[in-house]
């Protein structure tokens, strides 16, 4: 609100529990399914109307132990599988900005 951008023009980008570790899924908006961040940006902005970027860090935890997992070191294959979702993350962003929200999840929406 206080640069005045609209709502539209707002992508999010959040790591999640939820989804598969190298997954991304992209949507134009929707419920938060659980993820405190989501929940607590809808509820600032009254709405669940902005772009979302979910990246997937899967749930390989013990129950209970989700932030030691959370905050905890890489994997020799989440430090090697990274740099490429990372990398896809950043296309799909730069694609938001120049293609729009429908393009972009036809192309970098990874399962």
């Amino acid at each position: 609100r206080k640069l005045s951008i609209p709502q539209e023009r707002v992508i999010v980008i959040v790591d999640d529990l939820n989804i598969p570790f190298k997954s991304i899924r992209i949507r134009p908006n929707g419920a938060d399914g659980g993820h405190n961040g989501l929940k607590n940006i809808n509820e600032i902005l009254g709405n669940q109307n902005y772009a979302r970027i979910r990246i997937g860090i899967g749930a390989d935890f013990p129950r209970g132990r989700q932030i030691d997992y959370v905050l905890g070191k890489w994997t020799r294959e989440e430090e090697e599988g990274l740099p490429d979702i990372v990398s896809q993350a950043a296309k799909a962003v730069l694609a938001f900005g120049t293609i729009g929200i429908t393009e972009t999840m036809n192309q970098y929406t990874r399962k």
